[in-house]
């Protein structure tokens, strides 16, 4: 099993260089796999749709707090750190043209040394997503061919894409990836899963156990199969709480095919209080 945990957001220090290159540099003398950064490129406080993991359909972090864009973070983090992972969780794709996000994620990768992860997602504020210059209605079919662009354009030799948005011939995208840069798949959908099986490496269902989860990697394998894609090949990323954690119940996660859990810290901007969190939840798993 490996853990990784998610920056600190809420806690508003995610963007303290100090801070955050402190924090992970703990998070790897603790022995954790790596770290996450999360996306919003702008939020409004009035949004149509609710937020879909929260009981009162509000994010549950504050609105005006700093969100990093996470690229960027991870790449700051990649030059305080030696071996620790870097991922998004999730970065919200119809955000992004795919040709620009190609090559800053291959030159992240290239950076790093192959250190990254990406895990992607369609989104839920229709605002934000609009606000970036996309339709909301359309996130899903551009966000397949998001995926397929990105993967023509980390291929060796020019790329050639004629889709429904995105169109280019014999395009060269230098540099490439240190290595293939696995694409998980965020989201609690069958649409998700579907995606998932047949573009990603993997997927990060939120907030889905028991009979839907089953349900959701069923759907993901058999998108796989009929894709021609191996179905075992897929990984299988869930949630826990930094505090919570221990070996029993990274177990039973492991159990249901989990190999990766991405943990939540408490929202502290007290970083000794941070720290501590952290070596104590490091200490119940056996990492050091």
């Amino acid at each position: 099993m490996q853990y990784d945990v998610i920056a600190p957001t809420a806690a508003g220090t995610t963007a303290d260089p100090d801070w955050i290159a402190e924090w992970a540099q703990h998070v790897e003398a603790c022995g954790f796999s790596g770290v996450v950064a999360v996306e919003h490129a702008v939020v409004f406080e009035d949004h149509v749709d609710s937020y879909p993991y929260g009981n009162d359909g509000r994010m549950d972090l504050p609105y005006d707090t700093d969100i990093p864009d996470p690229l960027t973070l991870l790449t700051y983090l990649a030059g305080c750190t030696t071996t620790l992972g870097l991922a998004t969780g999730v970065l919200v794709l119809p955000d992004h043209h795919p040709v620009a996000l190609a090559k800053r994620v291959a030159t992240l990768s290239r950076l790093s040394k192959g250190r990254l992860r990406l895990c992607v997602g369609m989104g839920w504020m229709r605002e934000e997503i609009e606000a970036c210059g996309a339709d909301f209605d359309t996130r899903g079919r551009r966000g397949d061919e998001q995926l397929e662009v990105l993967a023509k354009l980390w291929a060796d030799g020019p790329a050639t894409h004629d889709g429904e948005f995105f169109e280019f011939t014999k395009a060269l995208s230098y540099p490439k990836p240190h290595s293939p840069v696995p694409v998980h798949i965020g989201g609690h959908t069958r649409a998700a899963a579907r995606r998932a099986g047949r573009y990603g490496a993997g997927i990060q269902p939120l907030g889905v156990l028991g009979d839907d989860l089953a349900a959701l990697l069923q759907l993901m394998r058999d998108e796989a199969t009929a894709a021609g894609r191996d179905p075992d090949a897929l990984e299988l990323t869930l949630g826990h709480l930094v505090g919570r954690v221990d070996t029993d119940r990274a177990g039973r996660l492991g159990e249901l095919g989990a190999v990766r859990l991405v943990l939540v810290t408490t929202d502290t901007a007290d970083l000794s209080q941070a720290k501590d969190e952290l070596s104590a939840c490091a200490d119940r798993l056996g990492l050091r």
